[in-house]
């Protein structure tokens, strides 16, 4: 947008009558004259708006821009009937988030970069805590050793209806897939999914777990194998007991305690 563009939304601001927009600083606009706002003003308050497009949100995808310009209010959120289709389809790429938690997510992401170099770094350094020199080779075999995986929740879950919980398992060994396909191979498929009864379905119905690994071209961390476990309300004991008390890097950083 040009600074012209960007002056005239803002007189065009200031001229909306104020019985109509009560509060300028707090009401979020979507059009002016019935254009709709470029997709990086959309979910700002009008006292927060950048001049311009944000270096964290150029070169978005389309995808990326279209969750961006629409509005919460307009999201729908992802019932449980729906992840299970996802999952079930291997759909995977419809998941998305609430818009504002995207753009949250991309201004971190863009900030961890800057300040870590890459965004394996901080997982492993900060979420996993485990020691890049020599502390990421596996121990034994695929979920033989406890210590070769962790359990975390999702820093950036989707958008999710509440009570539906975004788990990710982190491993230190391969989560071999078919290089023609992409897909995991059958024998990976089987131990991941026995791994997910021993620890899930184990403690709560089975038909209130389901578990995906993102294709490669929708993984955001590529160097650290995992793979993604959603739970429909599931005991908070549980889930606290299995995490070891982790909590998402969302929460922190809206908490305003995060790195």
């Amino acid at each position: 947008m040009s600074a012209e563009t960007f002056t005239a939304i803002d007189e065009k601001l200031s001229d909306l009558d104020p019985t109509t927009t009560a509060n300028t600083e707090s009401v979020l606009p979507t059009t002016i004259d019935n254009e709709p706002l470029p997709f990086w003003l959309v979910n700002v308050p009008r006292d927060q708006w950048p001049a311009s497009c944000p270096e964290f949100l150029k070169g978005q995808s389309d995808k990326n821009i279209g969750i961006l310009a629409t509005p919460d209010e307009e999201y729908e959120w992802i019932t449980w009937e729906r992840v299970k289709e996802l999952v079930r389809t291997n759909d995977i790429g419809k998941f998305q988030r609430l818009p504002s938690d995207l753009r949250r997510y991309l201004e971190y992401m863009f900030y961890l970069k800057q300040k870590y170099g890459s965004i394996m770094d901080f997982v492993v350094s900060e979420r996993l805590h485990w020691d890049q020199e020599g502390g990421l080779k596996p121990r034994g075999e695929p979920f033989e050793y406890d210590d070769d995986l962790k359990i975390l929740f999702n820093d950036w879950p989707y958008g999710l209806e509440k009570g539906i919980v975004h788990l990710v398992i982190w491993t230190k060994f391969e989560l071999e897939d078919d290089p023609a396909t992409g897909l995991l191979t059958e024998s990976m498929w089987k131990k991941i999914d026995d791994y997910v009864e021993r620890v899930f379905r184990s403690r709560m119905p089975a038909d209130q777990v389901v578990w995906f690994k993102n294709w490669k071209s929708l993984k955001s961390i590529h160097a650290i194998e995992h793979f993604h476990v959603m739970l429909n309300h599931p005991d908070p004991e549980f889930i606290k007991e299995i995490t070891n008390g982790d909590v998402p890097l969302v929460e922190k950083v809206t908490q305003g305690r995060a790195l």
